[in-house]
């Protein structure tokens, strides 16, 4: 079996210039990363519209786009940074966890631009190029911290001690928060993707007219759980109907403040407990303008996220930790592999 293969023995220490290739749901992100000068270019091309008019994302329909725009994009990128292809020195793209489809598409793509340069490419997780999302801001945490992951498939606590050395201290037992986000702004009719749609309504509700509870924060331990909440929400639908707009407006509000509520309970206990004073949100509910407030407002330590736009789903994270993998020295085999589900947990540490 022919199987090509490019390691390091030693870190780099020499500078590095990386394309990013994400592709694990319903965007395609492009970017390229240089460990010396940082973050040149990033693109990104969203499929809201093409899903919205299924209400969620059907992935075939997303495969098939992201065969359509990876390498326009990759073109764009390249050209916006001035680089030709024969300039990069790596690629990374996110190898899971995600839709087996979409990652293939990514994989495929990073993997031949790889072999035909004859440069190295590693596969990433999508968890963790959200988690040192951060890491691309101009205030930047130092390890070890406490990341919230918060996104549509994820809620997670994580204790970070270095790159690739994590522990879970918590996560969801059922749906994840923005899943509920997303499934609770279907009940009240609005629009695709629903999680932002809330968001905004609910700056037009009213305090108080709904009580929604905080699940899981009347007991020890740091798992969440949000099926119950969602439940609540359908009932307090089911009772107000038919439905005006300010009785949507005062349900999303109560249902955004319990969510909020139980990740900010659920992070000043994992801060107590670690006894770390930062904490790293990332994943697309970071960018909930809401729940940054109140954790900047009610956590003892430090509160740092990425800027908004690299919260989402996107190359920049992907490329960045592609970037440290492979300066401390790590590549793999001329293998397509990827993973619709990934424990981070199962990454190797990155030393150096």
């Amino acid at each position: 079996m022919l199987c090509y293969y490019r390691a390091f023995p030693e870190p780099r220490t020499d500078a590095m210039r990386v394309l990013g290739i994400e592709t694990s749901c319903d965007e395609t992100g492009i970017a390229l990363y240089d460990s010396e000068h940082g973050l040149l270019a990033d693109a990104l091309y969203s499929q809201v519209d093409m899903h919205a008019e299924y209400g969620g994302v059907v992935p075939e329909l997303a495969s098939r786009d992201h065969i359509r725009k990876t390498l326009p994009l990759i073109r764009e990128v390249l050209g916006r940074a001035h680089t030709e292809l024969s300039e990069l020195d790596g690629i990374a793209y996110t190898a899971g966890p995600g839709l087996v489809g979409a990652l293939m598409v990514g994989a495929a793509i990073g993997r031949a631009l790889a072999w035909s340069l004859d440069i190295p490419a590693l596969a990433v997780h999508h968890m963790e190029g959200h988690l040192l999302a951060p890491l691309l801001a101009e205030t930047k945490p130092t390890m070890p911290f406490v990341a919230l992951l918060v996104s549509g498939g994820h809620t997670q606590l994580v204790r970070v001690d270095a790159i690739g050395v994590y522990q879970i201290l918590g996560e969801s037992i059922d749906d994840a928060a923005g899943e509920a986000f997303d499934k609770t702004a279907k009940l009240l009719g609005l629009p695709y993707p629903g999680g932002p749609a809330l968001a905004r309504l609910a700056e037009q509700g009213r305090p108080g007219r709904f009580q929604f509870p905080r699940p899981m924060t009347d007991r020890p331990g740091l798992a969440f759980s949000f099926s119950g909440l969602k439940t609540a929400a359908l009932n307090a639908v089911r009772k107000a109907e038919p439905l005006s707009e300010q009785d949507k407006a005062d349900i999303a509000l109560a249902f955004e403040a319990a969510v909020v509520d139980t990740l900010t309970i659920k992070c000043r206990r994992a801060l107590q407990q670690t006894g770390l004073t930062q904490l790293v949100m990332a994943g697309g509910v970071a960018a909930n303008q809401t729940l940054r407030l109140r954790l900047q407002q009610e956590l003892p330590g430090q509160v740092f996220y990425a800027p908004p736009a690299l919260c989402t789903d996107n190359g920049a994270m992907i490329a960045y930790a592609g970037c440290q993998r492979l300066l401390a020295g790590q590549s793999e085999p001329l293998w397509i592999r990827t993973r619709a589900r990934w424990p981070m947990t199962e990454l190797s540490a990155v030393n150096g």
